[in-house]
């Protein structure tokens, strides 16, 4: 189907870009793996394929999907998140530009701006980015980029994406927001004022575990000319195993996302009161200091939790380390659950800066099996602390 655009998220999940093969009449595209195309003279291309750097007609498939999820006009399928970020930051700003950085971002983000990105001429500073105050001190005539994740990852703060927009914009700058953890199901910063969306497809985008991936969505046309140059130009695109890996999943994002946020849900719930638990950080709880916001701006409270202890970094750490069902891994959004201990896993690369993540903390994806067994896991797991 070629618009998309007025029907529901799952029917647009399901049927953007992908149409029936019209030799086969298979209703699951193929996986194109052919690196280049014929030509029926020079210049003169079929169907507009050339080279798979370029385009690719699997990719293409994911990224109309893409698009048509988070409500975008143009979207880009990377190798990684970290690549599409990579390409965004180096097809919008130039040496002497600044980036405004949410304080509790992702690590491998920060790695990527502080390490890489630093020494090429970009320069950050960092805020808590659901206060406006600290925001507004944090920019810069130089900031051009506002970058927030929210839900946060790991500390699940929430922030009004459309008050960001309007602050980011007076500045002159533009607004990213990295939608990793709610997903195109539960919040689209698109129709709130963002300029940009990105993604780690490989979290509940692919959700299976099972493939890495990137994407970056924007609704404006030069904005877009100039990402989709340096994808072609640097070429960190996804391969069409992963984008066709990446759309299979993205079909039952909706379904799966209902899942995650009943069981985690459920579960922060149970963990509210228990011995030695400090604090449990998510968006679904009312004592939460974003709740009313992310009912506003997010259709459920998704599927991460994190959770502080009264005991610090050791009971953190045996937690972490005592559960059956949640497996110990790096990554998140899979179907199945996922224990992470930030401070020394997804986060090491920020200890000792603004960015660290307390050591009493550990983060928890939750997954799609029943709820009570994933219960009885953690059940056991707080009794050795």
């Amino acid at each position: 189907m070629s618009d998309v655009s007025s029907l529901g998220f799952n029917t647009r999940a399901i049927h953007a870009g992908q149409e029936p093969d019209p030799v086969t009449g298979a209703v699951v595209g193929g996986i194109i793996q052919s690196s280049t195309f014929a030509q029926d003279g020079i210049g003169q291309l079929r169907s507009g394929y050339e080279y798979g750097r370029g385009t690719n007609p699997t990719r293409d498939s994911l990224q109309a999907q893409l698009a048509a999820v988070e409500h975008g006009k143009h979207a880009f399928s990377f190798s990684s998140g970290l690549a599409a970020e990579d390409a965004l930051i180096r097809a919008i700003l130039r040496p002497g530009d600044h980036i405004v950085l949410g304080n509790d971002a992702y690590g491998g983000s920060y790695r990527l701006i502080n390490r890489v990105l630093g020494p090429w001429g970009v320069t950050h500073s960092t805020a808590d980015m659901a206060s406006p105050e600290q925001v507004a001190a944090a920019a810069t005539e130089s900031s051009k980029l506002f970058w927030v994740e929210t839900p946060s990852n790991p500390m699940m703060k929430i922030t009004d994406i459309a008050a960001l927009a309007e602050l980011a914009h007076s500045h002159g700058a533009l607004l990213l927001v990295d939608n990793t953890f709610a997903s195109p199901y539960l919040q689209n910063p698109l129709d709130l004022g963002a300029d940009i969306v990105v993604h780690s497809t490989t979290k509940y985008i692919g959700g299976h575990s099972d493939v890495i991936g990137g994407a970056v969505v924007v609704r404006d046309d030069e904005l877009a000319e100039k990402i989709g140059f340096v994808q072609f130009a640097v070429g960190a695109v996804s391969g069409p195993m992963d984008a066709f890996l990446t759309t299979r999943g993205l079909k039952t994002l909706g379904v799966r996302m209902d899942r995650h946020s009943s069981n985690a849900t459920q579960i922060a719930q149970w963990l509210q009161g228990r011995p030695g638990v400090e604090q449990v950080l998510y968006p679904g709880l009312p004592e939460h200091p974003g709740h009313e916001l992310a009912k506003r701006q997010m259709k459920a409270f998704g599927g991460m939790i994190s959770v502080q202890f009264a005991g610090g970094a050791a009971a953190a750490r045996t937690v972490a380390e005592s559960t059956k069902l949640f497996t110990l891994a790096e990554s998140l959004g899979g179907i199945e659950s996922l224990m992470n201990y930030p401070s020394e896993m997804t986060h090491a690369s920020v200890k000792g800066t603004e960015l660290a993540v307390p050591e009493n903390l550990v983060r928890l994806s939750v997954g799609i099996e029943d709820a009570s067994d994933l219960i009885d896991d953690l059940d056991a797991a707080l009794k050795k602390i």
